[in-house]
């Protein structure tokens, strides 16, 4: 199992999660040309399509994914945000897994300004990845993690330093601690966590103006020493 990403950032996101038996996006957040260029125009192999939630930064291309023939997996509230109707657009229930060919993907709520948001607990085999983005906090623990895919969109310290030089305004910076993971709050995610089994861990979503990739690898090497990998910037 491998997680290649497509685009990470609050410009766009959309992941692939390869295996020998078939792969998943997650998040169709840019625009379609871009993601078929990226997978060489061939789609044979993609099983389904998991989106978190409507904003288009991870919903652009939703419809078009489903014009391809690929069944898409997403919340009710997340469909009827983005007027998805029809038997490609198969809705999914916190804490009940579906099946999507070798996959078993366990949806739950996550801590987002959007109607109904979801993260992705997805096994294949026994392999098991996290995939947690636009979310302040995870209220769960998960136990046999082998992968992690996790956002780590600002440090605190950094956004204060912002605000106090009148750099980011107070709107955006509350909206971004009230819908985004800090550095410090990841790490106490992954301090409440076994990590013992991670192989990958995967930062996601991080921004360009209120983050540092030294000071965050620096801070999460003193809790996990496993492969740490950057997907994107804001």
């Amino acid at each position: 199992m491998k997680l290649k990403t497509i685009a990470s950032g609050s410009k766009g996101n959309c992941y692939l999660l390869e295996t020998d038996k078939g792969s998943l996006l997650i998040e169709a957040g840019i625009p379609i040309k871009q993601i078929k260029r990226a997978l060489n125009y061939n789609f044979s192999n993609i099983i389904g399509c998991l989106i978190s939630h409507e904003h288009m930064d991870h919903a652009k291309s939703i419809k078009d994914i489903a014009k391809l023939g690929i069944d898409v997996y997403a919340s009710r509230g997340t469909f009827e945000a983005l007027n998805c109707v029809g038997h490609r657009f198969i809705p999914m229930v916190p804490k009940q897994t579906k099946v999507i060919g070798e996959f078993e993907v366990l949806p739950f709520q996550t801590e987002h300004d959007a109607i109904e948001p979801l993260g992705f607990l997805i096994r294949y085999r026994d392999k098991k990845l996290l995939f947690a983005t636009d979310t302040c906090y995870l209220r769960y623990k998960f136990l046999g993690l082998t992968h992690l895919a996790i956002e780590c969109n600002y440090v605190r310290s950094i956004m204060e330093d912002m605000l106090n030089q009148g750099l980011i305004d107070i709107k955006r910076a509350t909206r971004t601690m009230k819908s985004h993971m800090s550095l410090e709050n990841l790490v106490e995610f992954l301090k409440a966590n076994d990590l013992s089994k991670v192989q990958e861990l995967y930062l996601l979503h991080l921004s360009d103006d209120n983050s540092n990739i030294d000071i965050i690898k620096n801070e999460i090497r003193k809790v996990y020493t496993g492969s740490l990998i950057v997907a994107g910037g804001d």
